[in-house]
């Protein structure tokens, strides 16, 4: 195989479908996550002041969460640009979908939980 050959190599249609595939799944998820977070803390913004420290909670986890996120894509980016070879594609891709989706589950109950917590918060009685 010539330099050039070795150099660049082109990743076949049906894997970059199922990259495209599993990318798009996890970033429908996680905005489906986020909507829902800001969606709950919009409808309990207006209880007052306890009810603002939750929404600011679930907001900054929100926040937090989406910064983690963007970064593990630029990090796996980063990462395939410094690829030898197709099978590191591979191994890549598959360790980054394996990472982001034990990430968005960790996520999505994190998030549960400051909602809830905001939502308990709220639901009780002013003394």
């Amino acid at each position: 195989m010539s330099e050039e050959g070795r150099d660049r190599f082109e990743i076949p249609k049906e894997m970059r479908s199922m990259a495209e595939a599993s990318f798009e799944q996890a970033r429908k998820a996680f905005e489906k996550f986020v909507a829902g977070a800001q969606q709950t803390a919009g409808s309990i913004e207006e209880r007052g002041a306890t009810v603002r420290a939750g929404a600011k909670d679930v907001s900054t986890k929100a926040i937090s969460n989406a910064e983690k996120n963007v970064q593990a894509s630029l990090d796996y980016a980063q990462s395939l640009l410094h690829a030898k070879d197709l099978s590191e594609v591979m191994r890549l891709h598959s360790e980054y979908v394996q990472a982001q989706m034990r990430a968005l589950a960790e996520q999505a109950s994190e998030m549960g939980q400051v909602v809830s917590r905001a939502a308990i918060d709220a639901a009780k009685p002013k003394s």
